[in-house]
């Protein structure tokens, strides 16, 4: 630490070597000055844990020892023994004619920003809460673009986990996804909530060791997506991953490596209950965020799961009584017939097309479908319309289900809307594969809107304030489903803002030991809802609310750790009573 010349008088020596230590003020900071081993040394007196007077520790052997958790420090120079706990600051000392001079304005080791960052990796590394908290808020508070933590995150998790893209990244880009929904310290809270998945995700896992590209990068797309498709085809993802780096050194664009991963992800049907799908979309999503030059650090951490994801059709549900994977394979083997056979054609939506795609007749579906591409419907066409119908199966959920079939409903929703934002990414064809998938499973799970969860009647005179205060409210019990979905549409029925109703249902998930699923269902409802017609933003909006209901209250220990972080970058003493 560079020593400057701003010293200012602390306390006499030999006062402090007859009391061993003493706390002192100097320019507003609160600094503990310790005599020992024929040396005085000063450090800042709150403990960098969690504040605890350092003052009323223990020294012993060069040692300082808080009493609180027992972190150590270094005493000479500050730095700690215990990686959770931080370097308590240190200050420059001077003796002169028997007073003990201080100074309490010392250049830093590093600028804080800098120090923030290896404090965020040291919190990822080590699966530190509290640590990755107060990163976040330092980062933050020193004007860091949020871009710098996601990217730590991302890059961390695709790296520090074998089986590759996992929950932990989904949560951490649904949640850069929603920082535009979010206001003050909820995007501080977006971070760390997402940030501290990665971690736990990561934890006492091995890393995943890359491949090379090939050294010839000439081919042509079409032969490195035929290739990569028959890689994971037989479940081979060294191969894969190698012509996916090799796609990616020879410089094809996002919506050609989108294409490729798309392809493979729809090969085979619903591939690991949809999780697979989605975690392509997110994986792309989050180089949108921090930018597609990091691609060949992210998107291999995607080919493990697609080569070893199950595969839909391998299970009863797609074969008995029905089989509808077979029924599909017909279909798709005549795709690019009724491709060219819309080209030129412009598509406009049956109005009974949502009823059709929600009744019992997998037949209907499909031809409702396919007559759609025969008159020029896209992929992105068709792809909003079933995803709007996979959030109607969320939205009138019937609550005389198990618990766990939200669960059920929930993954045909977020692959749905994985398809769907895929399709606006890029215009392969494969993915209309992925729009049927889609629309057999919101078939299947018809038996989970039986009966349905009735829309809430619209009721346009209520007070907005008092509207959200009932939707908050509904939160905090269990089994409030109804009364929050009512709440939510109440709100917006009596000119409530819809970004408003964002960032409460927001603020409510980021309050929440939330499971990987809620924040999903907040994500995909909230990117479903934008662009759509107000009545249907209201339903899905109705749905995520009922949702988040349906998985509140948790134990909120998270918040608590925040909190705590919070505080503590404010200066408060949280070992204090409360006044």
């Amino acid at each position: 630490m560079a020593v400057s010349d701003t010293f200012v008088p602390a306390c006499d020596r030999d006062e402090l070597t007859e009391a061993g230590r003493k706390l002192v003020s100097l320019d507003g900071h609160a600094i503990a000055l310790f005599d020992h081993e024929g040396s005085v040394r000063a450090v800042a007196n709150a403990c960098p844990h969690m504040g605890f007077p350092l003052i009323r520790g223990t020294v012993d052997d060069g040692v300082l020892t808080c009493h609180w958790h027992h972190a150590r420090f270094e005493l000479s120079c500050g730095d700690t023994f215990d990686p959770w706990a931080d370097d308590v600051l240190s200050y420059p000392v001077e003796i002169r004619d028997g007073t003990v001079y201080v100074d309490p304005s010392p250049e830093p080791d590093e600028p804080p920003a800098v120090h923030w960052r290896q404090r965020l990796e040291d919190g990822l590394e080590r699966n530190l809460r509290l640590v990755v908290a107060k990163a976040v808020i330092g980062l933050q508070d020193e004007g860091v673009p949020t871009t710098d933590a996601i990217e730590a995150g991302v890059r961390f998790g695709a790296q520090y986990r074998r089986e590759g893209w996992g929950p932990g990244l989904t949560i951490l880009t649904a949640m850069a996804n929603v920082l535009g929904d979010v206001e003050g310290d909820d995007a501080k809270r977006a971070l760390y909530h997402g940030l501290i998945q990665v971690a736990s995700d990561t934890a006492g896992e091995p890393p995943r060791f890359d491949q090379d590209a090939f050294e010839d990068v000439d081919a042509d797309f079409d032969r490195l997506l035929s290739w990569f498709r028959e890689s994971i085809e037989v479940r081979d993802p060294d191969g894969a991953e190698r012509v996916l780096r090799t796609a990616i050194a020879a410089g094809y664009v996002d919506a050609d490596i989108a294409h490729m991963l798309g392809a493979a992800a729809t090969d085979h049907r619903y591939l690991d209950t949809g999780h697979m799908l989605d975690f392509v979309n997110k994986a792309c999503e989050s180089l949108d965020h921090i930018g597609w030059e990091h691609a060949d650090d992210v998107l291999p951490s995607l080919v493990r799961g697609l080569a070893m994801a199950d595969r839909a059709e391998e299970s009863a549900s797609w074969r008995r009584p029905i089989d509808l994977a077979g029924r599909l394979d017909d279909t798709f083997d005549e795709l690019d017939q009724f491709i060219r056979f819309g080209r030129n054609r412009t598509w406009s939506k049956p109005a009974d097309m949502l009823e059709t795609l929600l009744e019992d007749d997998p037949d209907a579906i499909i031809d409702v479908l396919v007559e759609a591409i025969r008159e020029g419907a896209t992929p992105e066409d068709l792809a909003s319309v079933v995803a709007f119908a996979a959030g109607m199966r969320v939205t009138q959920f019937s609550t005389t289900n198990e618990f766990s079939d939200w669960n059920t409903v929930h993954h045909t929703f977020t692959y749905a809307n994985a398809v769907h934002q895929l399709t606006r990414r890029t215009d392969a064809k494969e993915l209309y594969r992925g729009v049927f998938d889609a629309a057999i499973n919101v078939y299947l799970d018809r038996f989970l809107n039986t009966p349905p969860a009735p829309l809430p009647t619209t009721d346009d005179g209520m007070n907005p304030d008092e509207t959200l205060a009932r939707l908050t409210q509904a939160f905090d019990m269990e089994g409030q489903v109804n009364d929050a979905g009512a709440a939510a549409a109440h709100f917006l029925d009596s000119g409530g803002e819809i970004g408003t109703l964002r960032n409460e249902l927001a603020a409510a998930l980021l309050r929440e030991d939330a499971g990987f699923h809620t924040y999903q269902a907040l994500e995909a409802g909230f990117t479903q809802a934008a662009e759509r017609p107000s009545e249907e933003a209201r339903t899905l909006m109705v749905g995520v609310a009922r949702y988040l209901a349906a998985h509140s209250p948790t134990r909120r220990e998270r918040e608590q750790t925040f909190t705590i972080a919070a505080r503590l970058q404010r200066g408060e003493a949280i070992h204090e009573a409360d006044d």
